[in-house]
């Protein structure tokens, strides 16, 4: 598109979103109290967060860049970069958030039927469906290839036995995206399938895992003779890893954009000045400005490689990524409780308060593929170095 045709795009985006925004959806809040979720089972915490998602869905604007039979908008990179940048000029909340959003959709975009996509793809788009993501194991987490979960075919059927582990928003969730060994012949990377399960069924059941840092979006889910039809293998059969690879890489970077909702919109250096003297030590004030500059830089890669995806995908390089992202977070959240003397350790157990946001950090680097796992994509898959 030529400049003059996104600048006519940013004229009409803002003039929409200025109509169609309500005004407490212009507070840039964050925190699961203030996210949209959706789902079958989901209770919006006002009119003003349903209205907004409504309108925005009818818009294509939830998934902006998916093409218009999916539920999106069709968008071009530049003109989804001039949306985003609309949104915040308002200080707009996103009106949707989910899985189904930033890991299941561009891998049912790459691998799946049209069948499977017209069935899928507009209700997440509409925040009707939640999903959750069945991966790692008791025995399989860095080694995720390792899966034990099975699945056998009955008639038109596969009956899905074993447990998952980690499954973030599981006890919430109306579908899970699993990984499940339907070859156990075959060496570990083949003979897995990626499967969509109903959680709604006899045969799953969930337990919440409670963490440090208080109440957690993890869970424990077991299958008991759960069943999915045949339709719902994404891909071929036994060949689920390559669909598993990539929808890792969309998670990791999806994790290592994880953090912003600290700042809220503002600088580090913003936030810090609201925790009283803080900014008067001078030490403060080098990692503060050193952690700002990190902050912008990782910004601009991660638009670099989000430029790049459209082309070639990000590949190994959402390891990077994933690491420096969920490093930075890390230092984010420390530096804040350093500011906050004594005061930061003040904590009720209650979810939101600083200290349970910095315990949270901790599993950055666990998630989606630990930081030292990270560390060895990166030697041997973009540095080339010796194993």
């Amino acid at each position: 598109m030529s400049e003059q045709d996104l600048e006519t795009f940013r004229a009409e985006a803002r003039t929409w979103l200025e109509a169609n925004c309500p005004d407490e959806m212009r507070d840039g809040a964050s925190g699961d109290d203030n996210i949209c979720w959706g789902g079958r089972n989901w209770q919006f915490t006002s009119d003003a967060q349903k209205t907004w998602l409504d309108r925005m869905a009818a818009k294509g604007w939830t998934v902006p860049t998916w093409p218009v039979d999916y539920g999106g908008a069709g968008l071009s990179r530049a003109q989804d970069k001039i949306l985003t940048e609309e949104l915040r000029r308002i200080n707009a909340r996103l009106p949707l958030q989910s899985f189904g959003i930033w890991m299941l959709g561009p891998a049912l975009l790459h691998f799946g039927s049209h069948e499977q996509k017209l069935k899928y793809l507009p209700p997440i788009a509409r925040g009707e469906v939640r999903w959750c993501q069945g991966y790692s194991e008791p025995g399989a987490g860095s080694d995720l290839a390792s899966v034990q979960t099975r699945g056998e075919r009955d008639g038109e059927d596969y009956v899905i036995n074993g447990q998952k582990v980690w499954t973030s928003y599981a006890d919430k969730a109306d579908m899970i995206f699993a990984l499940v060994r339907t070859n156990k012949d075959a060496p570990k990377h083949l003979g897995i399938s990626f499967l969509l399960v109903d959680m709604d069924q006899p045969g799953v059941t969930t337990r919440p895992i409670r963490l440090i840092s208080g109440s957690s979006p993890f869970c424990e889910t077991f299958f008991d003779d759960a069943r999915t039809h045949v339709d719902n293998i994404v891909g071929t059969e036994d060949r689920g890893w390559d669909v598993a690879k990539y929808l890792l890489t969309h998670e990791r970077e999806m994790i290592s954009g994880g953090g912003d909702g600290l700042l809220a919109g503002r600088s580090l250096g913003q936030v810090l000045g609201d925790e009283g003297d803080a900014l008067s030590d001078a030490s403060t004030r080098a990692m503060a400005l050193e952690c700002e500059v990190d902050t912008l830089a990782m910004a601009l890669t991660l638009e670099r490689y989000k430029d790049k995806a459209k082309t070639t995908g990000v590949g190994d390089a959402s390891a990077m990524l994933k690491y420096y992202g969920t490093e930075l977070n890390k230092r984010r959240h420390e530096l804040m409780m350093l500011a906050g003397g004594s005061d930061a350790l003040e904590w009720d157990g209650a979810q939101g308060s600083l200290p349970a946001d910095w315990l949270r950090t901790k599993a950055n680097s666990i998630e989606g593929g630990t930081s030292e796992v990270m560390l060895s994509i990166i030697s041997r898959r973009i540095l080339e170095l010796p194993a």
